[in-house]
């Protein structure tokens, strides 16, 4: 593939240096060859204008990692909120203000909030010798730390942070640190001269640590100056309480400075093992590790020993871990690219429903979302066709499909739609026409090109040869929302992906006083379902299991933070049961395009495909959900209105009896805009027919469903390739699955 002409340089990791306004523009031609397709390097005019600048230290090179937590950064002066939980801050020209948001969290009808960061936050760490810098820069980030770096001549203030770490570690040049505080602080820990000291602010606690032989003085007043004695090195940290033996811990840390962080992975047995790594450089003797807080996602499926202190977040119970890193293992929840075609429950139905799509004129081109959405549909009605046997209408809904993305794969001079455009500076790949600011600042491009890739997925199910010649094109899309490789030349790696959090951001540059938000989690599944389907239709199991991480990690995160299905993370006065969005500093029962009850919740669930099927492994709380919507919608139990197909979709998970009863009486009901009758009907016939989700079985293919029913099973697994397959379970059946095929095996009671 061309590379559209920068030079690619090593991307340091939280280092220091001068900080500078970068950018720079390709030299490459307009149009750049990629497989049978192209793109273009010129900005079309239906798309906005990015920034030049990028506020990042001179040291860093290379394509730009938006849609983070901390990508507000990048994009201004200082920054907007910032929040890695437990803490909260904000770079302002004084320094970073710091504060404990879970200590005042607050619950609404509407919305839990946290305490929020003001522009001096409990404590800000600040410069004695410059309280007025002119910006703040990324001095460099690692999986989920990064650096703010303030330099103003030579005053240098470098701090570094990140999700899970109480501390906030600290270099300076030019001056001491000073840690200014919102109001007279309570000093309690004993010793009021050396070099530590606990402190309580605003009723939240501290700890302060300077260099071994330094002072704090001020101790009195609003302002604590620490003598380093040159050294150049402290940590603050947010204390669990204010005991000494807390203080003490934390001091046997406060100096083992963390230099990197990084997440790996493996797809083995079943499970998704994935290994947290702190490494970190002891600035004060030889020791190693340091104090972590895990969110909830993540100490429900760890054996690491806990230390018994915690944290209060917007995510829920955070509790406090120590050492080099910790490990989690989750089961793989398996997909199928379609579902059984024994889940159809009146063929003759099934084939009207495809035949009159068929024989319908296909819709014009339109922007990337809804595109993207136009896509999913043919997909989905691909998928059923082909389980059906139906090759012939299969035929015309992958025809469509191809034609669809070979336009937008193809680029021509002077060309403005539709295509994709690439952008060096920031590095991404961005289609036109844009939508919901996929444009600038880059907004959303998981939830659009998932889309695509689950399309293209589809085809490459049936047509290699097409895959081959267009998947360079496939791959870009796939490399533009998460790609799997650190030395990317043209992309960040895992653009929108939190590994701390274990879940997307949509906001790509994050400017908002809550940080960076996600409304639709299920869009964002809905990549990682392509992702997965891409890989294994094209042999690359490397990206396929990648997929499997993506998707089974940010599944428990949305099973705890959007939904929490264990009752166990929204405030006891919360009223509801699920979240819209999920923000940085809060989370909210609304969306950014209505305030209908069935769009609050349904734009978590949309679109309904085949893996949607993860929504049922906590079917007590999908009845909890399903029954407080149908008891609050307008309606009630009037489906034809609102987006109550989509309510009827995600009962059936629990109560397929009713659903299908439902859709019997109403086959030609009102459905909302990325749905299709006939999808409804074999989701709903499966779960009727077959059974509903049992999440209690694995497999060593992530291919595959489990469906219970009666207390009888229903095994279903697909096979990719040319070859027979045998798939195992973990409950100990074995399923030999024919070539490009599913099988199916059923065990009554």
């Amino acid at each position: 593939m061309k590379n559209p002409g920068f030079s690619v340089l090593s991307r340091p990791l939280l280092v220091g240096g001068s900080a500078v306004f970068l950018s720079w523009t390709s030299a490459a031609a307009e149009i750049v060859a990629c497989g049978a397709g192209s793109y273009t390097t010129r900005r079309p005019d239906t798309c906005k204008e990015l920034p030049a600048t990028i506020y990042r230290s001179a040291a860093q090179r290379g394509p730009v990692t938006t849609g983070q937590w901390w990508s507000s950064l990048l994009w201004q002066e200082h920054s907007a909120n910032l929040f890695p939980h437990p803490l909260g801050m904000s770079c302002t020209p004084d320094g970073l203000a710091v504060t404990y948001p879970g200590a005042a969290l607050v619950a609404s009808a509407d919305a839990i909030m946290g305490g929020g960061v003001d522009q001096n936050g409990d404590l800000k760490i600040s410069h004695s010798a410059c309280s007025d810098f002119p910006k703040t820069v990324s001095g460099g980030h690692s999986d989920w730390f990064v650096t703010a770096l303030f330099e103003k001549g030579d005053a240098v203030l470098s701090t570094t942070f990140g999700h899970g770490s109480p501390f906030v570690y600290g270099t300076i040049r030019g001056g001491a640190p000073v840690i200014r505080l919102a109001e007279k602080p309570v000093l309690w820990s004993a010793e009021k001269q050396g070099p530590t000291l606990g402190i309580t602010v605003r009723g939240r606690h501290y700890g302060l640590f300077g260099a071994s032989g330094s002072t704090w003085s001020g101790t009195d007043g609003l302002a604590l100056t620490n003598d380093s004695n040159d050294k150049g090195y402290f940590s603050i940290a947010l204390l669990p309480d204010n005991q000494a033996e807390t203080l003490a811990l934390f001091a046997k840390y406060a100096h083992h400075h963390v230099t990197d962080t990084r997440v790996s992975h493996r797809v083995q047995g079943g499970k998704v093992e994935v290994d947290h790594r702190f490494v970190t450089k002891a600035m004060e003797g030889e020791g190693s590790g340091t104090l972590f807080a895990l969110y909830p996602h993540q100490w429900k499926y760890t054996d690491l020993s806990l230390s018994g202190k915690t944290y209060n977040s917007v995510r829920g119970l955070m509790k406090l871990g120590e050492g080099t890193g910790f490990k989690t293992s989750v089961p793989v929840q398996g997909v199928l690219p379609a579902l059984p075609v024994e889940g159809i429950r009146d063929k003759e139905r099934m084939l009207g429903f495809l035949k009159k799509k068929a024989a319908a004129k296909f819709a014009p081109f339109a922007d990337t979302y809804w595109e993207g959405k136009y896509l999913g549909k043919l997909a989905t009605l691909s998928g059923i066709a082909d389980a059906m046997g139906e090759l012939s209408l299969r035929d015309v809904f992958t025809a469509e499909i191809k034609r669809r993305l070979e336009n937008w794969f193809t680029a021509s001079p002077g060309e403005t739609e539709p295509l994709f455009h690439y952008n060096s500076t920031w590095g991404s790949m961005i289609g036109s026409k844009p939508s919901y600011g996929s444009d600038m600042p880059l907004n959303d491009h998981h939830f659009h090109y998932g889309y695509f890739i689950r399309a293209a997925a589809e085809v490459a199910r049936h047509e290699p040869a097409w895959a081959e010649k267009w998947g360079p094109m496939v791959k870009l899309l796939i490399r533009d929302i998460a790609s799997p490789d650190r030395a990317d030349p043209m992309f960040p790696h895992l653009r929108c992906f939190d590994r701390y959090a274990g879940h997307s951001w949509a906001s790509g540059d994050a400017n908002f006083a809550d940080g960076n938000n996600q409304e639709s989690s299920s869009e964002s599944l809905n990549a990682w379902y392509g992702m997965m389907l891409w890989g294994e239709a094209t042999g690359d199991k490397a990206l396929r299991d990648f997929g499997v991480y993506l998707f089974n990690t940010e599944r428990t995160a949305v099973e705890e933070y959007w939904f929490d299905v264990s009752d166990t993370n929204f405030p006891k006065d919360f009223p509801q049961v699920a979240l819209g969005m999920v923000w940085g500093g809060k989370g909210a029962f609304a969306t950014w395009f209505s305030g209908d009850i069935d769009c609050i919740h349904g734009i978590n669930w949309l679109p309904f495909t085949p893996a949607s099927i993860y929504m049922g492994r906590h079917p007590d709380y999908v009845k909890r959900n399903a029954d407080r919507i149908i008891s609050k919608r307008p309606g009630a139990r009037d489906f034809n209105t609102g987006w109550g197909d989509l309510v009827v979709m995600f009962n059936a998970l629990t109560d397929p009896a009713m659903a299908s009863a439902w859709f019997e009486a109403n086959p030609d009901c009102k459905i909302e805009g990325g749905n299709l009758h006939a999808f409804m009907d074999h989701w709903i016939g499966t779960l009727d027919k077959l059974g509903t989700n049992d999440a209690s079985v694995t497999a060593d293919h992530p291919f595959f469903n489990v469906f219970t029913r009666d207390g009888g099973k229903t095994h279903a697994a697909h096979n990719f390739g040319a070859a027979p397959i045998t798939v195992a379970f973990s409950d100990g059946v074995k399923l030999s699955v024919p070539p490009r095929s599913t099988a199916v095996s059923t065990q009554a009671k």
